[in-house]
């Protein structure tokens, strides 16, 4: 660190406070100096030989190329643009510094992850333009000289994507993963089944699909109207089309979390397999309203060892340390009129039926645990008493997380008021539908993750935050694009940046710089320049 210090200060560059460059989220330290960094036609992008580094470097060349219409070449060691493996253990797995000067710009990192968000902040130090699909020309391509070191607050910044309510094509959830890695995030929480439709492909029950993907029709307007469209819907993912995804986000250093919904939002599963459910002769129908029924699983020794195959598959599938399995909003209706049930419930000596649904989350638990994941469920699963092992997301408010950090489990925060991007972000009137609420960009920015209410060592509990986005209301991508940025970017800011460095006003600043970037790359973000669809309104602006 003190030769890095020591030769950007040799340089002669003297600190200037006026020239912010403006990166989001925001470094948590940057040091610039007078003047700037220009690229040249045969510049090189130099890494370590590597599969990972390189491919870093690979993918910041391909896009310099297309940008400038330079043909901009990677090498082994050194280059004009150095990516470089770090000592440094202050810098942990994903934070790096970024030395630029007037010879060159270089990354250190002790990982590739490190140096691919060292090349996200570069890309956004250069003209806004770096960001646009085809070259664009008449662009002086300069660096200002500064020297960052940056880490992120939190392990943990992820945003979720609900495809159980609208289903959303593969390319659009790349580019959602795009987005995510853009903005520093880690983790992409794909929600996969539904009442109104489940929507990955099971190999030992097909019907799940054949059946469960499919709904006969879709309410049309808000909730309360009670009209619905008489269009059939449907759409799942092939288990070959996950590969492909969870491939994709891995070269971004994105993990992707599935959630599979138990044992309440059951109802698509429940019509391809009515015997899971407490009446099997009841024929039962992918749902087509939103909101909650009263359809669950029946936690008979069948049932659960369905869920175990079907954990089993996505298991197989899907690397991630974590998997989601809701928990969330499981109406005991049913279970109190259940004979079984309440035998189950005495024979296990449970308390209640909130027992019971913790009977079969404990279930789950420790059949995830034994295939070396970890559970996540929703705060829900606190009721009854809180499984061993599992990880909790806090989004009915704070409490459910401040109550699961006290009892040793770790947590990852998602309050609805703060982080839920399917709240209206302006007045209602002038906004297309949405399920109601009201989150804009300063009340997502202004969020922190870890409550007063905990000491030092619980606070080592609260893993990071998350933005949630359920599609009720969002049948398209650009709808979705439309609600989820820029909150999302605010949220990304939250997760990154050290608190005492945030500032909404300075957020604002920089915000409209990196908006152009969005319309490079497309993004219908709120505030864009849409039609009156609320669709993106191509070209980009310059």
């Amino acid at each position: 660190m003190k030769h890095f210090l020591f030769t950007f200060f040799c340089l002669g560059l003297l600190h200037v406070a006026s020239a912010q460059p403006n990166i989001i989220p925001k470094p948590s330290q940057i040091l610039l100096a007078k003047g700037e960094w220009t690229m040249k036609a045969k510049t090189k992008i130099g890494a370590p030989e590597d599969a990972k580094w390189s491919q870093v470097a690979s993918m910041l060349a391909s896009q310099l190329s297309k940008a400038t219409g330079m043909d901009i070449k990677t090498a082994k060691g050194k280059g004009d643009i150095t990516l470089a493996i770090s000592s440094d253990a202050s810098l942990g797995e994903e934070g790096y510094r970024l030395l630029s000067t007037p010879k060159g710009v270089t990354i250190q990192a002790q990982t590739a992850k490190g140096a691919f968000y060292g090349v996200q902040t570069l890309l956004q130090m250069l003209p806004a333009e770096a960001f646009s699909p085809v070259a664009v020309p008449g662009v002086k391509w300069t660096v200002p000289l500064a020297t960052i070191k940056d880490v992120p607050r939190y392990a943990y910044r992820g945003l979720m994507l609900d495809v159980g309510r609208h289903f959303m094509p593969i390319e659009f959830v790349k580019k959602y993963i795009d987005l995510i890695a853009l903005h520093k995030q880690n983790q992409f929480h794909w929600h996969l089944t539904e009442d109104q439709g489940w929507r990955i492909e099971i190999k030992k029950y097909p019907e799940l699909t054949t059946i469960g993907s499919k709904r006969s029709e879709t309410m049309k307007g808000h909730y309360s109207d009670q009209k619905y469209d008489g269009t059939p819907y449907e759409g799942f993912y092939t288990q070959e089309q996950i590969k492909e995804v969870l491939k994709y986000a891995e070269d971004r250093f994105v993990n992707v979390i599935p959630e599979i919904e138990l044992p309440g939002h059951a109802l698509a599963a429940l019509a391809a397999y009515p015997q899971l459910g407490n009446n099997p002769d009841k024929i039962y129908q992918v749902g087509t309203k939103w909101g909650v029924y009263d359809d669950v699983f029946m936690p008979r020794e069948e049932t659960l060892q369905f869920l175990e195959s079907v954990l089993s598959e996505v298991i197989e599938l899907f690397p991630s340390k974590y998997i989601h399995i809701g928990g969330d909003e499981c109406p005991k209706t049913q279970w109190k009129e259940s004979r079984f049930a309440q035998d189950l419930i005495k024979k296990e000596n449970l308390k209640d039926e909130h027992g019971l649904q913790s009977y079969v989350i404990k279930r789950i638990d420790k059949f995830i645990t034994s295939k070396g994941r970890r559970m996540i469920g929703w705060d829900e699963i606190l009721e009854g008493g809180l499984s061993p092992n599992a990880t909790v997301m806090s989004w009915r408010g704070t409490e459910g997380g401040i109550a699961a950090a006290k009892e040793g489990h770790d947590v990852i925060m998602t309050p609805n008021n703060f982080v839920y991007l399917d709240h209206y972000q302006a007045d209602a009137k002038t906004q297309p539908i949405a399920i109601g609420g009201f989150t804009d960009l300063a009340e997502s920015y202004s969020y922190d993750p870890t409550p007063k209410e905990l000491s030092a060592e619980e606070a080592k509990h609260i893993l990071g935050v998350q933005g949630n986005v359920w599609t009720e209301y969002m049948k398209t991508p650009a709808y979705v694009e439309y609600m989820v940025w820029p909150r999302a970017i605010a949220l990304s800011e939250v997760g990154w940046t050290p608190k005492e460095s945030k500032n909404f006003e300075d957020f604002s600043k920089r915000l409209e710089t990196h908006k152009k970037r969005l319309d490079y790359l497309g993004v219908n973000y709120f505030g864009a320049p849409i039609n009156s669809k609320f669709e993106y309104v191509w070209p980009a602006k310059k």
